[in-house]
């Protein structure tokens, strides 16, 4: 049970209007209860994700770096499960609907194995930011950033060059990834910006849910990601592999998978991960996380005045 649930929960115990016996009465056993079964509230949920992305800022760069490869080798499971889906269901007047299923596993086994994906680091390292407002743990940021990024590409890339090259996926299944991947490659670079914009809103959002999802974390991500597959909407990293896979089987040029596939949606993810969600979930606690810290300093305050008080009718008379 929370304090804060604990203490509403004794003072309504506690109240004494005229309305006597009907006043609330519970047993600690239905406090519990009533605590576990209570939303976090958005401040709760702010102080979560604002205490584990200071926790991110704080890591070395070679755990961020082996961490985010990890993350890329781990997405590009995602590509693979929807190309395996898409040859297994080839005729089958769903095969759309159900290959997009696969687009979730690699996010599943990402987002809950804790390794660094950089579409959640644009919410999570961000609050910590808006709400210290500080240049030095903006650089920290960034550095994290730019240190995710490139490891999660060069793990994409690693799965690509292996899957392309290294016999390590059955040729049936390596076509399947292709088409695929197609897809994206068709999108124009205005349109991985564009589509990048809500498959980041997306993620943030998992982010910002995963909290308050105790034992249904799975459901959530999969509702989440399953709609990026569905809407075609773009993921920088699981996106890269699919560029990386063309470009290493000669359909498309550098040009259009760097310039034209992975960086626009890379934009559209922070457009619409930090630009968008962060933003908006900073918004509606920035009041309160205020009114806290105003509390705070004016506690200090009057804890200052009375030990001086206290230092001064504790001195001996002249």
């Amino acid at each position: 049970m929370t304090d804060s649930t604990e203490r509403e929960l004794d003072e309504s115990r506690n109240e004494r209007d005229d309305s006597g016996p009907d006043r609330a009465t519970y047993s600690r056993e239905e406090a519990m209860q009533i605590a576990r079964h209570r939303a976090l509230a958005p401040r709760a949920i702010y102080e979560v994700i604002n205490l584990e992305g200071r926790e991110e800022i704080k890591r070395p760069l070679s755990s961020l770096w082996w961490s985010g490869i990890a993350a890329g080798v781990g997405i590009s499971s995602s590509i693979l499960a929807e190309g395996i889906l898409h040859t297994i269901f080839s005729n089958h007047p769903y095969q759309g609907p159900i290959e997009n299923m696969g687009y979730t596993i690699g996010f599943i086994l990402v987002i809950l194995g804790r390794i660094q994906l950089f579409t959640e680091n644009t919410i999570t390292v961000v609050l910590p930011v808006l709400k210290d407002k500080s240049l030095s743990l903006f650089g920290c940021a960034a550095r994290l950033w730019a240190v995710v990024f490139a490891a999660n590409l060069v793990g994409t890339f690693f799965v690509a060059l292996l899957t392309t090259h290294g016999g390590t996926v059955p040729p049936e299944y390596v076509e399947g990834m292709k088409a695929i991947s197609h897809h994206f490659a068709e999108y124009s670079w205005v349109e991985a910006l564009r589509y990048g914009a809500p498959a980041g809103f997306f993620i943030a959002a998992v982010v910002w849910m995963l909290p308050s999802s105790e034992g249904f974390e799975i459901f959530v991500i999969f509702l989440f990601t399953y709609l990026i597959a569905m809407g075609g909407f773009t993921h920088v990293v699981a996106g890269s592999n699919e560029a990386f896979i063309l470009w290493l089987s000669g359909d498309i040029t550098a040009a259009k998978c760097w310039f034209g596939l992975i960086l626009p949606s890379f934009v559209g993810n922070v457009i619409g991960g930090t630009g968008l969600f962060a933003l908006l979930a900073y918004g509606q606690v920035k009041a309160e996380i205020e009114q806290q810290t105003d509390a705070h300093k004016e506690e200090e305050k009057r804890d200052r005045e009375n030990g001086a008080r206290a230092n001064m009718q504790g001195q001996p008379g002249e």
